[in-house]
């Protein structure tokens, strides 16, 4: 009974199993290595998807020295180039798989092993690593090189940074600290009423600030252009001759559009619907171009537009010869009385056409110095009915192509959001694909109905004029009109108009791709128009220096200095696209 007593000093014995359970120091050491292993595992995974993606609200690097600055460099142009070589790979794979069955056995295994390893691949990685190397090298090297000149922290100095900090922040706004309130503050300081932001200010995250802050502080925005402009004039020399010019154009029209966004936002003012403008006026001049100056633009664009507008290739070339020189190649008729599917009367009529045009030089005669609509339209009669039939094959041919345009940079510029929303993603993409497609078939069929229309015009107001009779208005309306303006719907600057009408199609579109197809559409414009100037004299000559020149307007010093300039210093001015490629190949920093 004694041994049941308890002493104050003796513990408390448990009634029970205690509840936690007791590890061995063995097995806890044993766990806690796995945890280690498995968070090395993860952050090595994260590093390895760097390498193919960067994440957003990456931070700028710091570089300390010119050894630092080079290593830097030397990452970003491998990692640069392993990624264009990737991209460009797997798109001629993917161009590849859409032909392989029309190509021979024999040939298939060449074609996909140049495909994947070419030397198009390899250019094109090297023009891109060279140029985010260089571009990184010159960009941080000149800070250290050419630093800024500190300010002196004055008291005046100090009594501005305490009066920012207690202005408050309204809501709805951008707070005090942001780097694009620096001229609001101090309008605030002086006593002037504090001016709206624009919406384009509400497009950068805060890393993207973060971004901002040290560009304003490491560099000048001299440092970026200079930077760019290096960098582009070397990485050019990788890609062939053939491709240069175009890619500087795409990166000249990339930089324009971004200084000049800078410049409308810096200054107050806005074009209405400058995007349909500069699309409008572009494909006047390109239409103009495709039918009476073909050798003003690219080969491959020429067979482009004419795949797309459906008409007969030799319709095309008996256009323009009547329309330029009075006559036409009897064979381009005999060939479109080939087309399959052609209609006892338009077959008629062309081969009366032809019949006449093979008479001796007496006798000859080629008709209407414009090519007839049986030629544009040899298997429909009805021109209204050929606008609807033409409007579906465009829209038919055209829609896995822009599905594949709207549903591949979804995947890959917002893959989160893809991931939790799929089916929302995929119909917005769908959604995205027939307006676009729509949008060429509009096109298409604008231009087709304003060919057709001003040349039955011209056929009934000539046919009116001559007769004696007639009392309706457009009769009296034929014989007042001088003939030289009715010849006018038949001359080569209605080809130009056509075009201007045309580029209203860009109102089917979606409004934040408008932008995008009017840069497109420019550097072909003024491709076009530049060389048409340079053969009328209109501007200074150059010998054979002219088309150096030429490239030199659209070089890649000057057009991603541009680029790059709006890219380091305002890059919520650059297209979203545009924006998010620089973004995934050159960084931050």
């Amino acid at each position: 009974m004694a041994s049941s007593l308890r002493t104050p000093d003796s513990p408390p014995r448990l009634g029970r199993a205690p509840s936690y359970i007791h590890f061995t120091p063995r097995r806890a050491m044993a766990s806690f290595e796995n945890l280690v292993v498995l968070a090395n595992y993860e952050e090595h995974l994260r590093e390895a998807r760097k390498v193919v993606w960067r994440d957003r609200g990456e931070k700028p690097v710091e570089v300390l020295d010119l050894g630092e600055c080079f290593e830097h460099a030397c990452r970003g142009g491998l990692r640069a180039g392993t990624l264009a070589f990737a991209i460009r790979s797997g798109v001629n794979f993917i161009l590849l798989l859409t032909r392989i069955k029309r190509i021979p056995k024999q040939f298939r295994l060449s074609l996909i092993r140049h495909a994947l390893f070419g030397e198009d691949s390899v250019r094109f990685a090297a023009m891109l690593a060279s140029f985010v190397g260089l571009y990184k090298f010159i960009l941080n090297a000149l800070p250290i090189l050419l630093p800024q000149p500190q300010s002196k922290d004055t008291t005046h100095a100090r009594t501005r940074s305490l009066f920012r900090a207690s202005l408050p922040s309204s809501s709805g706004k951008a707070p005090m600290d942001s780097p694009f309130d620096d001229e609001s503050v101090e309008e605030a300081e002086l006593g002037l009423p504090l001016r709206t932001r624009g919406t384009r200010h509400a497009r950068l995250s805060a890393s993207a600030q973060a971004h901002q802050k040290w560009i304003r502080k490491r560099t000048r925005w001299w440092y970026s252009a200079f930077a760019g402009a290096a960098a582009g004039a070397i990485a050019i020399m990788f890609e062939k001759k053939s491709r240069r010019v175009g890619i500087a154009q795409q990166m000249f029209v990339r930089g324009l559009q971004g200084s000049f966004n800078a410049m409308s936002d810096k200054h107050g003012f806005k074009i209405p619907h400058g995007d349909v403008i500069v699309f409008t006026l572009c494909c006047g001049q390109i239409m103009y171009a495709f039918l009476m100056r073909p050798d003003t633009l690219p080969h491959s664009y020429n067979k482009w537009i004419q795949v797309a507008s459906k008409v007969p290739e030799e319709a095309v070339k008996t256009n323009l010869t009547l329309v330029r020189e009075g006559y036409f190649d009897p064979d381009d008729l005999e060939r479109v009385l080939q087309y399959p599917g052609i209609t006892p009367s338009n077959y008629a009529y062309l081969a009366d056409r032809v019949a006449k045009a093979r008479l001796p030089d007496g006798l000859r005669s080629y008709g209407p110095h414009v090519v007839p609509c049986e030629a544009v339209h040899p298997d429909i009669d009805s021109c209204l009915t050929v606008q609807v039939v033409h409007f579906w094959e465009v829209f038919r041919w055209m829609l896995p192509i822009y599905g594949a345009l709207h549903t591949i940079p979804m995947m890959l510029f917002r893959r989160k959001t893809f991931l939790q929303r799929p089916g929302r993603m995929l119909l917005r993409a769908a959604l995205g694909t027939a307006r676009s497609s729509a949008f060429l078939g509009v096109f298409v069929v604008i231009y087709q109905a304003y060919f057709c229309g001003k040349h039955n015009l011209y056929h009934k107001l000539m046919a009116l004029r001559n007769t004696s009779s007639g009392r309706s208005l457009l009769a009296m309306l034929a014989k007042r009109l001088p003939p030289v303006w009715i010849e006018l719907l038949i001359s080569k600057y209605s080809f130009f108009l056509g075009g201007l009408l045309s580029g209203l199609s860009l109102f089917v579109e979606e409004k934040r791709r408008r932008e995008e197809l009017a840069m497109y559409v420019l550097p072909k414009g003024l491709e076009s128009a530049w060389v048409m100037a340079r053969g009328k004299g209109w501007v200074f000559g150059m010998g054979r220096y002219g088309d150096a020149l030429a490239c030199l307007c659209f070089s890649s010093a000057l057009a991603t200095g541009m680029l790059t300039t709006t890219l380091q210093n305002d890059p919520h001015h650059l297209s979203g696209l545009v924006r998010r490629i620089l973004y995934q190949f050159v960084g931050p920093n």
